[in-house]
């Protein structure tokens, strides 16, 4: 077998790898969560079904997936507790998350190496071999992962942070016909659900921690910290101070909802007065071009015309 054989091969199985990866990695990041998961279960034991059987084989990701993922795998309990929150703030909260995520980053990096050897085969030289070619694709295309969950993660939460305001409005409409923070937040979960499905899967897992007996200050703690959005954290530290002093609730919900309201009209103005700044570039790289050969093409070939006729 050849090298150029044994590269193109090593290639087509490392992209067949990385794309089965991904397909998996995105399916069960996207799979029922468990807030929605345990709601299934109390339904069917409220009609007094059976609870659902656990499937007793292996499937393909519990065979594949760890044997890839081992490697990059957190020693301490801190670094996986910070694997899986990054994992859920971008909205993958599925069991097999941080280890499809670990496998997807490892066959990114034997495809990196794969892609870096196949191109600089022809730029090989005694100064530059092919195996730093090699390492740098392996190396670039190892953060491809992290890159597009950094991405993920940013549009969620500012889709959270969009929806914010207008919850707290809902929450002071429930607050303010009698019923207490904690109902009227299970209202608000089921109003949002289609709007900003990000804001109503936080608040239900808020909900289901008061369920199993989390206080209420450490509950919205953890909705602060698990969001990973500055103004829910502000949100959930007034709740925490006002619960924790016995002030009205009503109207700590009035102030923050003319906080965040406040704070999202300037974010909109700022993001207003950085677009004329940011037309600039497309302006001078696009545009401007094409209106200078408009305006000035025909003259030019008038004069290269009459500078040819005196010649």
């Amino acid at each position: 077998m050849t090298p150029q054989l044994i590269i193109t091969l090593s290639v087509t199985m490392s992209v067949a790898c990385a794309l089965l990866g991904l397909y998996y990695f995105w399916r069960d990041g996207k799979s029922p969560t468990f807030v929605e998961r345990l709601s299934v279960v109390a339904n069917r034991e409220l009609r007094g079904a059976p609870p659902p059987q656990e499937p007793k084989g292996k499937g393909l990701v519990d065979i594949i997936v760890p044997s890839f993922s081992t490697g990059l795998k957190p020693r301490t309990g801190i670094e996986q507790q910070q694997l899986r929150l990054k994992l859920a703030r971008a909205g993958f909260s599925g069991s097999h998350a941080a280890d499809l995520f670990l496998g997807l980053k490892m066959i990114c990096l034997i495809l990196g190496g794969c892609i870096g050897a196949g191109v600089g085969v022809p730029f090989a030289t005694r100064q530059y071999p092919l195996l730093i070619w090699a390492g740098l694709g392996a190396c670039l295309l190892f953060y491809v992962p992290d890159i597009i969950l950094r991405w993920l993660t940013k549009k969620r939460q500012e889709e959270i942070l969009l929806a914010l305001p207008n919850a707290i409005d809902l929450l002071i409409v429930a607050v303010e016909v009698g019923q207490g923070l904690d109902s009227a937040i299970r209202r608000v979960t089921k109003e949002i659900e289609r709007n900003c499905r990000a804001l109503s899967q936080e608040f239900a897992l808020y909900s289901l921690q008061l369920q199993m007996g989390k206080s209420r200050a450490d509950a919205l703690h953890d909705l602060g910290v698990r969001s990973g959005v500055r103004d829910m954290n502000s949100f959930t530290t007034v709740l925490i101070q006002a619960d924790r002093f016995g002030v009205s609730i009503a109207k700590t919900l009035r102030q923050l909802s003319e906080s965040a309201r406040r704070k999202r009209r300037q974010r909109a103005e700022e993001r207003a007065q950085k677009t004329a700044v940011q037309m600039i570039f497309p302006l001078v790289l696009f545009i401007f071009p094409g209106i200078f050969i408009v305006l000035v093409g025909p003259a030019m070939i008038m004069l290269w015309r009459d500078l040819a006729s005196m010649n």
